[in-house]
Protein backbone atom coordinates (compact mmCIF):
# COMPACT_ATOMS: atom_id res chain seq x y z
CA UNK A 1 0.00 0.00 0.00
CA UNK A 2 1.40 3.25 -0.98
CA UNK A 3 1.75 6.25 1.71
CA UNK A 4 -0.91 8.05 0.69
CA UNK A 5 -4.40 6.44 1.09
CA UNK A 6 -8.17 7.31 1.41
CA UNK A 7 -10.12 5.97 4.55
CA UNK A 8 -13.39 5.21 5.01
CA UNK A 9 -15.15 4.81 7.93
CA UNK A 10 -18.72 3.79 8.52
CA UNK A 11 -20.47 3.68 12.55
CA UNK A 12 -23.61 2.45 13.74
CA UNK A 13 -24.52 2.51 17.22
CA UNK A 14 -27.79 0.85 18.55
CA UNK A 15 -28.64 1.46 21.75
CA UNK A 16 -29.35 -0.67 24.56
CA UNK A 17 -30.27 1.83 27.17
CA UNK A 18 -33.81 1.44 28.27
CA UNK A 19 -34.11 4.84 28.90
CA UNK A 20 -33.11 6.03 25.56
CA UNK A 21 -34.95 3.43 23.22
CA UNK A 22 -35.71 5.43 20.59
CA UNK A 23 -32.51 7.39 20.38
CA UNK A 24 -31.01 7.94 16.74
CA UNK A 25 -29.61 4.41 15.24
CA UNK A 26 -28.51 5.50 12.02
CA UNK A 27 -25.47 4.79 10.40
CA UNK A 28 -22.38 7.65 9.96
CA UNK A 29 -19.78 8.03 7.40
CA UNK A 30 -16.63 9.50 6.99
CA UNK A 31 -14.40 9.68 4.26
CA UNK A 32 -10.85 11.35 4.17
CA UNK A 33 -7.19 11.30 2.99
CA UNK A 34 -5.06 9.65 5.43
CA UNK A 35 -1.42 8.65 5.71
CA UNK A 36 -0.45 4.69 5.82
CA UNK A 37 2.90 3.28 7.03
CA UNK A 38 3.91 -0.43 7.99
CA UNK A 39 6.46 -0.45 11.05
CA UNK A 40 7.77 -3.56 13.18
CA UNK A 41 5.10 -6.21 11.86
CA UNK A 42 2.20 -3.82 12.61
CA UNK A 43 0.22 -1.27 10.00
CA UNK A 44 -0.45 2.39 11.13
CA UNK A 45 -2.95 5.03 9.37
CA UNK A 46 -2.84 8.14 10.50
CA UNK A 47 -5.85 10.97 10.31
CA UNK A 48 -6.95 14.26 10.95
CA UNK A 49 -11.06 14.66 12.03
CA UNK A 50 -13.12 17.58 11.45
CA UNK A 51 -15.99 17.97 13.99
CA UNK A 52 -18.51 20.68 13.53
CA UNK A 53 -18.68 22.85 16.16
CA UNK A 54 -15.77 22.48 17.44
CA UNK A 55 -12.33 24.66 16.18
CA UNK A 56 -10.31 22.41 17.19
CA UNK A 57 -9.86 18.78 15.06
CA UNK A 58 -9.11 15.23 16.20
CA UNK A 59 -5.83 13.63 15.57
CA UNK A 60 -6.78 9.85 15.21
CA UNK A 61 -3.81 6.77 14.76
CA UNK A 62 -5.01 3.69 14.10
CA UNK A 63 -2.42 0.36 14.92
CA UNK A 64 -3.40 -2.80 13.54
CA UNK A 65 -1.55 -5.63 15.02
CA UNK A 66 -2.05 -9.16 13.28
CA UNK A 67 -5.57 -10.29 12.95
CA UNK A 68 -6.70 -9.89 16.27
CA UNK A 69 -6.10 -6.19 17.09
CA UNK A 70 -6.55 -2.67 16.92
CA UNK A 71 -6.00 0.46 18.62
CA UNK A 72 -7.11 3.84 18.38
CA UNK A 73 -5.64 6.77 19.77
CA UNK A 74 -7.36 9.34 19.42
CA UNK A 75 -5.96 13.37 20.14
CA UNK A 76 -7.32 16.72 20.71
CA UNK A 77 -10.62 17.65 20.99
CA UNK A 78 -11.29 15.00 22.28
CA UNK A 79 -8.68 12.04 23.94
CA UNK A 80 -8.85 7.94 23.98
CA UNK A 81 -6.68 5.10 23.87
CA UNK A 82 -9.49 2.39 22.60
CA UNK A 83 -8.29 -0.83 22.32
CA UNK A 84 -10.25 -3.82 20.30
CA UNK A 85 -9.63 -7.59 20.78
CA UNK A 86 -11.63 -10.52 20.15
CA UNK A 87 -13.64 -11.47 23.22
CA UNK A 88 -11.51 -9.25 25.69
CA UNK A 89 -12.93 -6.00 27.44
CA UNK A 90 -10.68 -3.07 27.96
CA UNK A 91 -11.48 0.10 29.48
CA UNK A 92 -10.28 3.62 28.81
CA UNK A 93 -11.18 7.25 29.64
CA UNK A 94 -12.92 9.19 26.82
CA UNK A 95 -12.32 12.98 27.14
CA UNK A 96 -14.60 15.07 25.31
CA UNK A 97 -14.77 19.32 25.26
CA UNK A 98 -17.87 18.43 27.49
CA UNK A 99 -16.17 16.18 30.31
CA UNK A 100 -14.87 12.90 30.73
CA UNK A 101 -16.34 9.21 31.13
CA UNK A 102 -15.25 5.81 32.13
CA UNK A 103 -16.27 3.76 28.80
CA UNK A 104 -15.35 -0.07 28.61
CA UNK A 105 -15.38 -1.81 25.43
CA UNK A 106 -16.38 -5.64 24.84
CA UNK A 107 -15.61 -6.64 21.18
CA UNK A 108 -17.52 -9.75 19.90
CA UNK A 109 -16.26 -10.19 16.39
CA UNK A 110 -13.45 -8.87 14.76
CA UNK A 111 -12.50 -9.33 10.62
CA UNK A 112 -9.21 -8.20 9.52
CA UNK A 113 -8.21 -8.23 5.38
CA UNK A 114 -5.30 -6.96 4.07
CA UNK A 115 -4.25 -6.93 0.65
CA UNK A 116 -1.74 -5.05 -1.36
CA UNK A 117 -3.29 -1.72 -1.93
CA UNK A 118 -6.33 -1.83 0.82
CA UNK A 119 -7.22 -2.84 4.01
CA UNK A 120 -11.03 -3.56 5.32
CA UNK A 121 -12.23 -4.01 9.15
CA UNK A 122 -14.84 -5.38 10.36
CA UNK A 123 -15.41 -4.93 14.15
CA UNK A 124 -18.56 -5.80 16.63
CA UNK A 125 -18.52 -4.26 19.84
CA UNK A 126 -20.61 -3.81 23.10
CA UNK A 127 -20.16 -0.37 24.94
CA UNK A 128 -20.51 0.25 28.38
CA UNK A 129 -20.48 4.13 29.65
CA UNK A 130 -19.46 4.50 33.58
CA UNK A 131 -20.47 0.88 34.30
CA UNK A 132 -23.91 0.83 32.57
CA UNK A 133 -24.73 -0.71 29.18
CA UNK A 134 -25.12 1.96 26.46
CA UNK A 135 -24.87 0.27 22.96
CA UNK A 136 -24.31 -2.34 20.46
CA UNK A 137 -21.84 -0.97 18.19
CA UNK A 138 -20.57 -1.54 14.79
CA UNK A 139 -17.23 -0.21 12.61
CA UNK A 140 -16.43 -0.76 9.33
CA UNK A 141 -12.82 0.62 7.73
CA UNK A 142 -12.02 0.31 4.28
CA UNK A 143 -8.29 1.98 3.45
CA UNK A 144 -6.88 1.88 0.20
CA UNK A 145 -4.53 3.60 -2.14
CA UNK A 146 -5.31 6.80 -3.50
CA UNK A 147 -5.21 5.49 -7.07
CA UNK A 148 -7.17 2.05 -6.18
CA UNK A 149 -9.55 4.20 -4.41
CA UNK A 150 -13.10 2.09 -4.40
CA UNK A 151 -15.05 3.60 -1.33
CA UNK A 152 -17.80 1.45 -1.01
CA UNK A 153 -18.24 0.29 2.33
Amino acid sequence: MTKDVIIAISGFQQSIMEEQPEMENEEIEVIMPATYYFKNGKHYILYDEVVEGIPEGIKNRLKITGDHQVEMLKTGATNTHMVFEKYRQTQTQYETPFGQMLVSIYTTQMDIQCEEDKMNLFIKYKMDIEHEPYADCTIKIHVSSKGEANLGL
